[in-house]
C-alpha cells in the first residue's frame, strides 16, 4: 500500500512558479499546484513507506531553493 501526503509550501516572494517546476521533477511527487492563501503551493507526494516519504520531503523537497516553510499532512484512510 502506498503512503500519500500533501505538502503545503510557502516560498519566497515571486518564487512559487519556479519552485513548482523544480518540485514537479522530484521522484515521488504526484502533483504540484500553485494556490492562493497562506501557502503558495500544495504538493501531493507518494512513497512505499512513511519513512521513505519523510526522507523524500526532508532531503529533496525542503532543499529546493526558494522554499521557506513546509507542512506535511499525511493522508489517512478512515
Amino acid at each position: 500500500m502506498t503512503v500519500s501526503a500533501y505538502v503545503l509550501i510557502q516560498t519566497e516572494v515571486g518564487k512559487a512558479a519556479a519552485v513548482a517546476r523544480t518540485v514537479s521533477g522530484i521522484a515521488g511527487v504526484v502533483t504540484a499546484e500553485d494556490v492562493t492563501g497562506p501557502y503558495d503551493l500544495i504538493v501531493r507526494v507518494a512513497a512505499d513507506t512513511m519513512d521513505e516519504l519523510g526522507r523524500m520531503v526532508v532531503s529533496r523537497v525542503q532543499t529546493v531553493e526558494g522554499i521557506t516553510r513546509t507542512v506535511t499532512c499525511p493522508v489517512v484512510n478512515l
